[in-house]
């Protein structure tokens, strides 16, 4: 086990149980399945966010309808063909339960990686600063997951400033955002979004770069 490539990637998360478990995988004969956890903001709003927990897990824990939960794991993307074409999947996948507790954070995320996407800088109609980027995090047996960002502000601008390739950590919470898709014929469909809100980004710069900044 490579415990750095586990270090780049760590999810804390307590809420809710808000959907019933429902199957999705199998890996070497251990069943994986899927609950949607609702997980409370400061704002009182809450994420719904999508978390694949082992059957070994479920049988030593109470994951029904309503129940409150804490876990430890990490963001993971995978690639699902829909109508022939590939979609960017991401769940938080599980790694350990822990007793419930409402005085730690409930939405933490810490990320390292690389980013594999040129930023998108934009504002708002209210002249809010936003920038949205992709990173890629190295997981075990030379896989990765690519993470979808956004940055505010500050950060918005911090990160309108790095390129491809740029070496980053990142601190935030796992947020879910709903919008509205046009289909082929014309339809309105409502889709669910999950991405990164950073906090806070830190970029290590190259010995080179660090020369020409000066």
């Amino acid at each position: 086990m490579n415990y750095e490539e586990m270090n780049n990637n760590r999810v804390t998360l307590s809420g809710r149980v808000a959907e019933e478990a429902k199957f999705s995988h199998e890996v070497f004969g251990e069943g994986f399945y899927e609950i949607k956890l609702e997980v409370p903001r400061l704002s009182a709003q809450t994420d719904l966010l999508p978390v694949t927990i082992s059957e070994r897990l479920i049988s030593s824990h109470d994951v029904s309808v309503g129940a409150k939960l804490s876990l430890v794991g990490q963001f993971r993307s995978y690639n699902k063909i829909e109508q022939e074409r590939s979609r960017l999947m991401l769940t938080v996948f599980a790694r350990d339960i822990l007793e419930y507790d409402e005085e730690i954070n409930p939405n933490v995320i810490e990320l390292t990686g690389y980013i594999c996407k040129q930023p998108l800088y934009r504002t708002t109609p209210f002249k809010r600063e936003i920038c949205d980027l992709l990173i890629a995090v190295n997981r075990a047996y030379n896989k990765s997951d690519y993470i979808p960002c956004i940055a505010w502000g500050r950060n918005a601008r911090y990160v309108n400033g790095l390129t491809v390739g740029a070496h980053v950590s990142v601190q935030g919470r796992i947020q879910s955002r709903e919008y509205q898709k046009t289909t082929e014929s014309g339809a309105q469909i409502t889709k669910t979004a999950y991405e990164v809100s950073i906090c806070r980004i830190v970029a290590d710069f190259t010995e080179s770069e660090i020369r020409q900044a000066n």
